[in-house]
């Protein structure tokens, strides 16, 4: 085989590995579950309506389903069965062409999104806006007036399926709620698999964590800033903490643009 033949060979191959890499880039698409906070939709007018048409304009596949935390269901299925719902968002992402795996929610959602994060492997990201439920937090125990003990004294005799009345709180606001003590309990138990904290540490390798939050949190007026859940998630470059000028309920809409950035950054 002659130089010149070889030169041309050579040529030919370090331009085909040139344009395959773009390409194999351009065919990455990220898909990201959305979703909702306690009490909240998922629709077009909601909470999260405006975030999800931004993540959309962007180029970004989005599956926003309706949790079993929304208004209608009001904690209709306990927190693993949670995590089971978000499996199937993802595999609809996944079908619809989605290759890298974003979960991310507001409030309410953004504990689902850490909970699913610390139990699935091959996550690209989880977002956490403005999250909220902690029922290993004291003060939150004292506003739903410790019920989860009640909870689990029914668990305990054999009644996890009875339907009762437990105290509830939302941003500060107490209600009862009609809710099976089984179920009640996974949200609630301040040991129990809804803890962010616990969960942030055992998000799994490779899964990086964007948590943004307003300046008017009450997470941020007691005191838990970045210390409580997420300095515990494991290192990752891409992992970043961000305070906005924002309220808890506008945090979605006011972080879109910085959510977007960091996606497109991933």
């Amino acid at each position: 085989m002659s130089r010149r033949l070889i030169r041309f060979l050579l040529i030919v191959s370090f331009a085909a590995a040139a344009l395959a890499a773009p390409a194999a880039h351009a065919a990455d698409r990220i898909g990201v579950v959305l979703m909702h906070g306690k009490s909240g939709t998922a629709g077009p007018k909601s909470l999260i309506g405006s975030l999800h048409a931004a993540l959309e304009s962007a180029g970004f596949l989005v599956d926003a389903p309706e949790m079993p935390w929304s208004r209608s269901r009001v904690l209709d299925k306990d927190y693993e069965q949670s995590m089971a719902e978000i499996d199937d968002a993802v595999s609809r992402l996944k079908a619809n062409g989605a290759t890298r795996i974003v979960v991310g929610g507001h409030s309410m959602g953004a504990n689902a999104a850490l909970g699913y994060g610390a139990r699935r492997d091959g996550l690209a990201a989880v977002v956490a806006i403005a999250p909220g439920h902690v029922p290993d937090v004291a003060g939150f125990q004292r506003l739903v007036d410790h019920h989860y003990r009640l909870a689990r004294e029914m668990v305990a005799a054999g009644k996890g399926d009875e339907v009762t009345e437990l105290n509830d709180v939302n941003q500060g606001r107490g209600e009862l709620i009609s809710v099976k003590a089984a179920v009640y309990l996974s949200w609630f138990d301040p040991e129990g698999p809804a803890v962010m904290p616990k969960n942030a540490a055992n998000l799994k390798s490779g899964t990086a964590l964007f948590w943004i939050i307003d300046d008017k949190d009450a997470m941020l007026r007691r005191g838990d800033d970045e210390n409580y859940a997420f300095v515990k998630a494991p290192k990752h470059p891409k992992s970043a903490y961000e305070v906005i000028e924002s309220t808890h309920r506008n945090t979605p809409a006011d972080g879109a643009e910085r959510i977007v950035v960091w996606l497109k950054a991933l």
